[in-house]
């Protein structure tokens, strides 16, 4: 039977962090909204793959609100807002959070509309390139950000 502490070495082995009431707000709800994000690139992009392997149910609000949520969680816990009252924080938060992910969806349709029409695995490569690249340059300049503080 496996220990707790086997548990830990295992999420450690992976890159997984340990299950803290921080890491859970400052890694996995962002991780998850990010797990989100590029679903939700996928079914901008190629809606019709996503209704593959997803529920026949449009999923693209509760993805995009998932986008938006772990975003918030990430910007929300980041050390150069650690000053900032909470409240005044979390409409940051949710600010920039919700300009990432709509920002995201508007680009991913404007670079759809001017792909062809007849070739998915194109959009869908598009979709998955493009969101790694808008989330690199972001937390790239986050992570800028709080060295200034």
């Amino acid at each position: 039977m496996a220990s707790a502490n086997d548990s830990c070495t295992l999420c450690q082995k992976i890159g997984l962090k340990p299950f803290t009431k921080e890491n859970i707000y400052n890694y996995y709800i962002p991780l998850h909204g990010l797990v989100s994000y590029g679903i939700l690139s996928v079914n901008v992009m190629n809606p019709s793959m996503a209704l593959k392997f997803l529920p026949k149910k449009d999923l693209t609000n509760a993805l995009l609100v998932s986008s938006i949520a772990g975003t918030a969680f990430y910007i929300y816990g980041r050390p150069h807002l650690g000053k900032v009252p909470s409240g005044k924080r979390s409409m940051y938060a949710l600010l920039g959070s919700s300009l990432f992910s709509m920002g995201s969806v508007l680009a991913w349709a404007l670079i759809k509309s001017a792909l062809p029409k007849d070739n998915a695995a194109l959009a869908t490569i598009a979709g998955i390139a493009t969101g790694a690249a808008i989330v690199k340059l972001s937390t790239d300049y986050i992570n800028e950000t709080d060295k200034l503080a």
